[in-house]
């Protein structure tokens, strides 16, 4: 498969989300626990993502859905892939400023 290491690569990136997202998601208990981070969702609509929620592995749970479907395709969709590397990079970018900021 032609495809194979672009999924590799996304998969990676994908690991690191989701450690990086439970770092945050225990952050952000912290801070509702101490009256703070009152919001209902760290993504809008226009960011992509279909689910929404105050808290990271949700999304990270979509993408890795999402990844799924990208792989079972007999090629990759450039327009899916492109989508999907937009959303991965909006979530890593968002949790390294998260990670800044606390």
């Amino acid at each position: 498969m032609p495809h194979t290491k672009v999924i590799e690569q996304l998969k990676e990136n994908l690991q690191t989300a989701y450690r990086q997202a439970i770092d945050a998601d225990a952050k952000l208990d912290e801070l509702k626990k101490a009256g703070l981070g009152k919001f209902t969702s760290i993504f809008t609509a226009e960011q992509g993502f279909i689910v929404s929620s105050n808290r990271f592995l949700p999304y990270v749970q979509e993408l890795v859905d999402d990844l799924t479907q990208l792989q079972d395709q007999a090629s990759l969709d450039p327009v899916a892939l492109e989508t999907y590397v937009r959303q991965l990079a909006t979530l890593l970018k968002t949790l390294q400023a998260f990670k800044k900021q606390s």
